[in-house]
Formats: structure tokens, sequence, C-alpha cells
């Protein structure tokens, strides 16, 4: 379960998810159930070759009964251009037919008429080689029916199209927009993560206290509009304790990009019933009693600082997320009001050896 939380932070995996789970989605909820494709008034062309020369069998069968010329015509031309084929399948196993009702069908379907010298006596005299079609074997129609959408049909084919219009944008968010540009120039998401590997983690057993279960860096760039880091917390048996993380809370103003005002941090304890989480909030938003009571609703707000150390507890374990570096934005908004970048360092203990170490 660990190792598909890893790879489902992976940009290109998501993406490749997504699109196979909307391709699925699409063909069998959509295309099985919500608008299954159903034929109505379909022509024999579309059965299979057996049944094709039962049909003609019978066709002819019905001719020699009742001669109705337009009707015999018309069941010719329903079969479309494999009608002569299967009037030569027709001939090499005629079944109950006689060689004069076949031949006096096939003289009808080319000249509309009957021949002259089709007489019962005639007819029985004319020889029908299996395999090869007689004199008055027709050619395939020139005009073919073509088959016929319908509108739930072109619905689905919509459908599948905007799916797939739909899985490219997000592929190209994922996988293009959040990582480097074709001209070869960093993105703010790249940047945070390849400072996030240089920046040097706290070493809390030079500091006399007990080396956490786990410890992560995450950083926010303005620019990353997705800035979403979440991370799986293991024991070193790696058997799984929970998850933490760090997303966009609140934003100010207008335009791209955001200017991210607050942010979440949370932690989740697979022993707890519920997700802890507090609101980290710029200097303005954490003075303007507006935004402030809008976002207390979502966990205890807290004044982001330089340095400030910020305590999240569950039923067994206790997080602690410093402010290792931090910086507002400069433009039109209300000074300190929103980030142009922030790191945090989340360190999670289990919370029976954190409170050993109080």
């Amino acid at each position: 379960m660990d190792k598909i939380r890893e790879q489902l932070k992976n940009p290109l995996v998501t993406g490749i998810a997504g699109l196979v789970i909307g391709l699925l989605l699409g063909w069998m909820l959509l295309g099985w159930w919500l608008f299954p494709v159903e034929w109505t008034d379909a022509t024999p062309a579309y059965l299979r070759s057996d049944l094709k020369a039962d049909y003609l069998r019978m066709a002819i069968d019905s001719y020699s009964k009742v001669p109705d010329k337009a009707l015999a015509i018309q069941r010719w031309e329903d079969l479309g251009p494999d009608a002569s084929k299967v009037l030569v399948d027709v001939q090499a196993a005629p079944s109950q037919l006689t060689p004069a009702e076949i031949l006096a069908f096939s003289a009808v379907v080319e000249t509309g008429e009957l021949p002259a010298q089709t007489t019962p006596e005639a007819a029985q005299a004319t020889e029908i080689v299996p395999g090869q079609v007689t004199t008055a074997a027709v050619t395939p129609t020139a005009t073919e029916e073509k088959p016929k959408t319908g509108t739930l049909t072109v619905v689905l084919v919509v459908l599948c199209l905007l799916a797939l219009v739909i899985g490219g944008a997000l592929a190209y968010i994922f996988l293009v927009r959040n990582k480097r540009r074709g001209n070869g120039e960093a993105t703010p998401a790249s940047e945070a993560a390849e400072y996030n590997r240089q920046v040097e983690r706290t070493d809390y057993s030079a500091q006399g206290q007990e080396a956490p279960v786990a410890q992560f860096m995450s950083t926010y760039r303005q620019g990353d509009d997705l800035f979403d880091d979440s991370f799986s917390i293991d024991a070193p048996s790696g058997e799984f304790l929970g998850e933490c993380g760090i997303g966009i809370s609140d934003t100010i103003g207008v335009g791209d990009p955001k200017k991210v005002t607050a942010f979440e941090v949370w932690l989740f304890d697979k022993n707890d019933i519920q997700t802890v989480t507090k609101v980290l909030m710029s200097e303005h938003a954490f003075d303007d009693a507006t935004i402030r009571a809008r976002l207390e609703s979502k966990g205890e707000p807290v004044l982001m600082e330089p340095g400030k150390r910020v305590l999240l507890e569950t039923a067994t374990l206790q997080l602690e997320a410093r402010v290792v570096d931090m910086n507002y934005g400069q433009g039109a908004l209300p000074a300190n009001s929103y980030f142009d970048r922030l790191t945090l360092e989340l360190a999670i203990w289990p919370k029976e050896q954190a409170a050993s170490q109080a």
C-alpha cells in the first residue's frame, strides 16, 4: 500500500492512471450502460457469412412461392457487396432449393425480369457448377448502403474524444507544465524539489533528542499552483503509522500565479479517528478578522514566522513543523499578505517517545 502511495506522487504515474481510469469508465460506464450501441433496422450485410447464405436461401425460396420482383431485388441489395459471393455459397450448398429456383432468382435480381427460357424444364437442364457463378448471377450493385450511425453512437464517440482531450490536458499539466519547459527553464515545482534535496535537515540526535521516525522537507515556490505535498509515516520496522502533509489553504487577490496567503499542515494517525490540521497564515491574513474567522473552520490558525515551530498531536503521533525559510511576495496587494516561498521541515515521533523527551 505504501509503495502505491509513493508511486502516486509521481505526476507521470498519476497522469497515466487517470487517463486509463477515464477510458475504462467511458468504455464500460458510458459505452455499456448509459449509452449502449443499439442496432435498429440493420440490413443482412452485417450478418456472418453463414447467416447471409441462410438469408439468401430464404429469399430465393420466398421468391419461388411469391414472385415479387421488387422484393427480391431489395433483399438482394440488402446483402451488400458480398451478395455475389453469398450466391456462390448457395449454389455450392443449395439445401432444399432447386437449380431452377436459384436461376430464376438470379435472373430477376440482374435484369428485373424473368428470362424467356426459364421454364421448369429449361431450368432443370441448366447445370449449376458449385463455386462458379452462373451467367444470371449479378455483380455487386454500384450503390452500397452505408451503415447508419445512431444518435447514441455519435454521443458516445464525442464523449470518448472529450475524455481523450481532458486526459491530454492533464498529461500536459503534470508532465510538461510542472516539470521543465521546452527551453530548459526550471519550474517552481522543480526548483522546490531541488531545494529540498540540498537543504540540511535538523540533526535531533546531536541536540540530545531521539531521532524522529520520519523527517521530511517541503518547499513552496510562488507559481506552483498545484502545491500539495503528502508523506507516508512508517516505523523502522516498516509498519505504516500514518501520513502527514502540507497544501494550499487560501489565496488572496486574482490572476495567475496564485497568491497564497495560508497553508494547511495536517497529520493523520491510523490509530486516531480524525486528522489534525493547523492553518499557517501570513501576517496580513492572521491580523484580518474576516479571513481568520473564515479559516478557523479548517483548523487552528497559526501566524507564520521564521524559525516558528508548530506542534500537531494525535492519539499516538506528534509532529513538529519548523519554518526553515520563508519570504513574502511583493506587489500591489497588502504588505506581508502572500508567500513568495516557504520551506517547512516536518519531523514525527511516536507520542510516548516524544513525551519521554519532554
